[in-house]
């Protein structure tokens, strides 16, 4: 076997120049790569361990990037990038200025469609395949879709499209590892489920055989029977009755399974469905043990593992609203808790185990998430939905149709508010006080610290109606959060300090950025609390001894809290100066909080000079 070398592979089409016998080396290295540079960077290791045979099959059989690959979610493709030219680019993966942790079409010619959230690819490669139809163009379109993502309507939404879709070609692979970042739940994972077990596949492809044997030579009956045993125990029958030519399931770890069944299948084109089996971390042994610990690890030594720090941590906002969970629903046997495939991220380990029947992962499927809790909601059951500001976005009509409209008593806890750092503008929270605020019904609390939280979790869970409390991924300012369930008003916020001239309308956790500020030029600070419905009464007061307002959000100013402000002041008839600070209209990328609120203008020191600019002369005649 020759000596090659990762290295030499700056192109996919490097990776084609190379002997079927080189290919196992540099799978082999380049799972070494992925675990050495992920331990340097953190990011997703355990997906793209598992995936590093099956993207180096892909890219050698298939002419990229004149045929197309979609990755469904993306957080499974470092192996995708490190080939395709980014190999040295790893070492700023998800860091300022550094390269993406998704596919990102302006990154490179390679990425054909831009993913982070799940269950895209299908419906993408689909308008890909029947574009190249129409313009007469031949190519391959491929769409890489893990199992936890094959739980989402939208995958069977394009697959039921694709399957009446005449002229097209098309491949969806399905990398089924039995674990999305949760344990998949469901049905339809049950039944890939029972697939892992090779023995119990042979014994179903061979029962056919086996029956036939006993029954008359009429091949025609023969042939009816074992398709019918075969559909009975695969899940061929449910993907050819879409109209795909169903091929599994096969070893997603053997390039010599790999290579020859993707070349058979390129041969053939048409709608062609892939099932592999990978296991998570394959490679190294700590991943392959643990997958969740290592989904998405921050910097650790390869050669250690993950270790805990003696240290304790701070603690998170999803930490606060996971023990408030757990103590809400002991004082309150209505509270049913749900997520959308999300129990890790959204801390509800420890809700789980204590009230099991009372706990439902759903699946990746937020609309069925929120109409789910509308239903409970209407049998006097008190849901709560824990889901990413982001995903909530998934499942805007019902939240919109089958929640406010019915003024159901649904609680949002909506988890990654704002900026989330190292994953960048598609799982950032940025929209959801403008998206919330225009719907009636909506209650929008926007806490401050970890102690806020809780109080308006309890706050917006006693509420009758839909209600939302947003707060950001990571910890707080260590504020000491008290124990009990204690409500305050719906609507009404709070003075924490006194000023002169201007007042600064804080919603949310940068409060404490512009706690500085004021101090520096004696302003008025107010913890607004609740973006709707506004404290007009506390804003009125304030219009009597102020003469400049100042908003500030963490969240887009377009549609946010400062337009409420703005719309109740125009309402007031009140010729008030204004200043809005939060979110510019453009996506955000990626990098650590601190640096990103400097960048557009959030950290204290730009929201001092941003102040100072807009009302110099008012300030220059501060006593």
């Amino acid at each position: 076997m020759a000596n090659v070398s990762l290295q030499h592979i700056q192109s996919p089409h490097d990776l084609r120049a190379l002997k079927r016998a080189d290919l196992d080396q540099i799978a082999t290295q380049l799972r070494e790569y992925i675990l050495q540079s992920v331990a340097r960077t953190g990011g997703h290791l355990s997906s793209n361990l598992g995936t590093v045979e099956l993207t180096v099959a892909l890219h050698y059989v298939f002419n990229t990037p004149h045929d197309r690959i979609v990755w469904d979610v993306g957080h499974q493709s470092y192996p995708h990038k490190i080939l395709t030219g980014r190999r040295e680019q790893m070492a700023s993966l998800r860091q300022y200025g550094g390269i993406s942790g998704f596919p990102k079409r302006s990154e490179s010619e390679y990425d054909d469609f831009g993913t982070a959230h799940s269950s895209t690819s299908i419906s993408a490669a689909l308008g890909m395949a029947v574009a190249s139809r129409n313009q007469g163009v031949q190519r391959q379109h491929i769409a890489v879709i893990g199992d936890g993502a094959m739980t989402a309507g939208m995958a069977f939404e394009a697959l039921n499209n694709a399957g009446v879709t005449p002229g097209i070609n098309m491949l969806v692979v399905l990398n089924d590892n039995d674990m999305s970042i949760s344990p998949p739940v469901g049905a339809l994972n049950r039944y890939f489920a029972r697939l892992m077990s090779g023995q119990f596949y042979a014994k179903a492809k061979n029962m056919g055989k086996a029956v036939l044997q006993h029954m008359p030579p009429m091949l025609e009956l023969a042939r009816r029977f074992e398709g019918h045993a075969k559909g009975v125990l695969t899940p061929a029958t449910l993907f050819e009755e879409l109209g795909f030519n169903y091929v599994g399931p096969i070893d997603g770890h053997d390039l010599d399974s790999l290579i020859p069944t993707l070349e058979n299948l390129r041969e053939l084109g048409g709608l062609q469905f892939l099932h592999v089996v990978t296991k998570k971390g394959h490679g190294y042994q700590r991943a392959e043990a643990d997958p969740v610990l290592y989904h998405g690890p921050g910097r650790f030594d390869p050669k250690q593992g993950i270790v805990k720090s003696s240290v304790p941590a701070p603690q998170t906002f999803t930490q606060v609203f996971g023990q408030w969970l757990c103590d809400q629903a002991a004082a309150d046997e209505r509270l049913i808790g749900i997520t959308p495939a999300m129990r890790e991220g959204s801390g509800m380990v420890a809700f789980e185990k204590q009230f099991p029947q009372r706990y439902f992962d759903v699946g990746i499927a937020e609309q069925h998430a929120v109409t789910f809790a509308a239903g409970l909601a209407c049998e006097q059951l008190k849901p709560v939905v824990a889901i990413y500001s982001t995903f909530l976005q998934r499942g805007y009509d019902q939240l919109i149709h089958d929640v406010a409209l019915q003024d159901l008593d649904v609680t949002f806890a909506l988890d990654r508010a704002g900026l989330v750092g190292a994953d960048g503008a598609t799982h950032a929270g940025n929209y959801d006080i403008a998206y919330l605020r225009c719907i009636p019904n909506m209650v929008i609390s926007t806490p401050s610290d970890e102690n806020e939280t809780r109080l308006l979790l309890n706050t917006c869970y006693q509420h009758t109606g839909p209600s939302s409390v947003r707060y950001p991924r990571g910890a707080g300012c260590g504020a000491e959060v008290t124990a009990d369930l204690t409500t305050v008003p719906v609507g009404k916020g709070v003075v924490r300090r006194q000023g002169q001239k201007i007042a600064i309308l804080a919603f949310g956790t940068l409060l404490h950025n512009a706690k500085a500020v004021a101090e520096q030029l004696d302003l008025t600070l107010v913890d607004m609390r609740f973006v709707k419905p506004l404290d007009t009464a506390l804003i009125d007061s304030l219009l009597q001894s102020h003469q400049a307002i100042v908003t500030l959000e963490d969240g887009c100013v377009m549609g946010g809290a400062g337009s409420a402000v703005l719309e109740y002041l125009s309402q007031a008839q009140a010729n008030v100066p204004t200043l809005l600070l939060g979110y510019p209209d453009r996506f955000i990328d990626h990098g650590e909080q601190k640096q990103l609120h400097a960048e557009i203008g959030l950290d204290s020191e730009s929201i001092a000079e941003r102040i100072q600019s807009r009302f110099t002369d008012l300030l220059a005649n501060q006593n």
